[in-house]
């Protein structure tokens, strides 16, 4: 049985418990306010959730998800994940955020700069250009035809196969678009951020990126 640690349980990090339940996973759900404040998810999700504070997530995760903004990513258990996949679903939002200068002149992206924060886990880009509501109602069998695709990236080639398979399981082809710094083509305002494609036309998505620089 692999149990999923969630560092963040809002829109996305609710959504990815839900998927993760109904497939037979144990999750563990945290986020800034204290497992209290996650009573009632737990109690919908069932026997195979608790919640509990986001170092106790990471270090009970096979997997762990990091759903929170990104000025969040400051606090989170680097100890504790070591060693670990972990899953970032985060998008870089200025009005949310603040201006991050290595963001804004993209000297980096939002994956290999938590990369950066935790040095030693192995970060895999995976959930970040979809909506939420989209993750529990847009999932298909595979083999569907048209089945919406989700990129994964990561520097580790082994933890993105992990994600890619976890992808095909929660209802989504995977499209492994190799290392973290190839996230930015599926950034904010980029053709492949929020829409619907399968395989194909995701891959056209992505070829036509360009950077904020450039646009």
């Amino acid at each position: 049985m692999t149990t999923i640690g969630l560092i963040g349980s809002g829109h996305i990090g609710s959504q990815l418990a839900r998927l993760a339940v109904a497939r037979g996973y144990d999750v563990v759900l945290s986020n800034s306010r204290g497992p209290e404040s996650l009573a009632g998810l737990v109690a919908e999700l069932g026997p195979h959730a608790r919640a509990a504070t986001p170092a106790e997530a990471a270090s009970a995760g096979d997997l762990v998800v990091v759903t929170v903004p990104l000025a969040a990513e400051a606090t989170l258990p680097v100890a504790e994940l070591a060693g670990k996949i972990v899953i970032d679903t985060n998008n870089y939002y200025p009005q949310r955020d603040g201006n991050i200068p290595e963001l804004d002149d993209e000297s980096t992206t939002v994956a290999e700069r938590l990369q950066a924060t935790l040095p030693t886990s192995k970060v895999v880009k995976a959930f970040n250009h979809i909506g939420a509501a989209a993750l529990t109602t847009e999932g298909q069998e595979p083999g569907t035809a048209d089945r919406r695709a989700l990129i994964v990236a990561g520097d580790d080639p082994e933890a993105r196969a992990r994600v890619a398979a976890l992808i095909d399981e929660f209802g989504f082809d995977a499209l492994d678009i190799g290392p973290l710094s190839e996230g930015w083509r599926i950034q904010r305002d980029t053709p492949g951020y929020g829409t619907r494609y399968d395989v194909a036309g995701l891959r056209e998505a992505l070829a036509a990126a360009k950077r904020y620089r450039d646009m």
